[in-house]
């Protein structure tokens, strides 16, 4: 019998409505599985770890993405896929951290989670729960279908390192603006294998080091000297900055010396778009030209999501400036088309 373990963190899918404030409370596993009779159902053999005490997603931080893949290392060889339920503010973040802290993965990592309670009469939560659980479970001749850490939301599965969360309110949560999707679920669950990752036949390496220590600049028309020096001087050891169109700025000659003294000072400084589709494209305009020529690391095509997780996860391995620079442009989990 297949077997799957259950990560419950928390998040929206186990909320339920306070009678005395109205607001949302977590409530335990044990209540999902009432909520979802269609469970027990399900010829799979489940497992489920959940974390005490339950976590609101926007508490995630990388000491728990650790927890989260110390868990999946631990009980690899026990199981033959994972679910995550987490909630989806930060469920991007987490997919991206896990891809990149999980080398050679080989098995199904899926995120999910609901934009209702699973309580609620038009909940979410059931549809993305037990279909999360298939996709973990499905094989081709005896190897996993899906090996790789993804997102499952809404009939779609994504590739956790190419996710973004574009919409609350909607049950469409996310997107893969410049990635295809995986899967789909219809009638049948249909897989696109073209885009779906290879077998590694190397074995499972867990690396859970990050440094966090990242600044973000994220450029808007009419950004002060004082904004961008804010960032620039302080101590942190990289800069994400968030560019406009195919990786622009300002030429003003003040926020060129800015960005060359926090180069001279050691800083990486990666470079990605604010546009949610499309790359950057160093050198394409005169706006860009001084920037490749000074050594801005391009971040291609990759979410933010992605940039952040992977330059923490490259600089907690304690490699060298021009190691971390090389790799920030080279595809390690397909979270970048260069």
């Amino acid at each position: 019998m297949t077997k799957i373990l259950i990560i419950y963190t928390g998040g929206t899918i186990g909320m339920v409505n306070d009678p005395l404030t109205g607001a949302l409370i977590p409530f335990d596993f044990k209540q999902i599985q009432q909520n979802v009779p269609e469970l027990a159902r399900l010829n799979y053999d489940l497992d489920v770890h959940s974390f005490d005490p339950i976590l609101d997603s926007s508490n995630m931080d990388p000491e728990i993405w650790a927890e989260l893949a110390g868990i999946i290392t631990d009980t690899y060889a026990t199981y033959d896929g994972f679910v995550i339920l987490h909630g989806s503010d930060t469920m991007a973040y987490t997919a991206s951290a896990l891809s990149f802290m999980l080398k050679n993965l080989s098995k199904p990592v899926v995120l999910t989670g609901s934009q209702l309670p699973i309580g609620e009469i038009r909940t979410d939560a059931k549809e993305n729960l037990i279909t999360a659980l298939e996709i973990a479970a499905t094989k081709v001749n005896e190897l996993a279908m899906i090996p790789e850490v993804c997102i499952y939301f809404d009939y779609q599965l994504f590739r956790g390192n190419r996710s973004i969360k574009y919409n609350s309110e909607k049950f469409e949560a996310f997107q893969s603006p410049n990635y295809p999707i995986l899967a789909e679920a219809g009638v049948t669950l249909s897989f696109y294998s073209n885009y779906i990752h290879q077998h590694p036949v190397e074995p499972l390496v867990l690396q859970s080091e990050f440094n966090t220590n990242i600044g973000v600049l994220k450029m808007y028309p009419g950004i002060t000297i004082k904004t961008v020096q804010a960032i620039t001087r302080s101590s942190v050891d990289a800069i994400v900055m968030e560019t406009f169109g195919s990786g622009n700025t300002t030429t003003a000659q003040w926020f060129v010396d800015s960005l060359q003294e926090a180069l001279d000072a050691g800083k990486l400084i990666v470079d990605i778009s604010q546009c949610q589709g499309g790359s950057v494209e160093l050198g394409k305009y005169e706006t860009s030209k001084k920037l490749q020529h000074m050594g801005i690391i391009s971040g291609f095509d990759m979410t933010f999501e992605a940039t952040i997780t992977k330059l923490m996860y490259l600089m907690g391995q304690g490699l060298p400036y021009k190691e971390v620079a090389a790799l920030m442009e080279v595809s390690l989990r397909g979270e970048l088309s260069a």
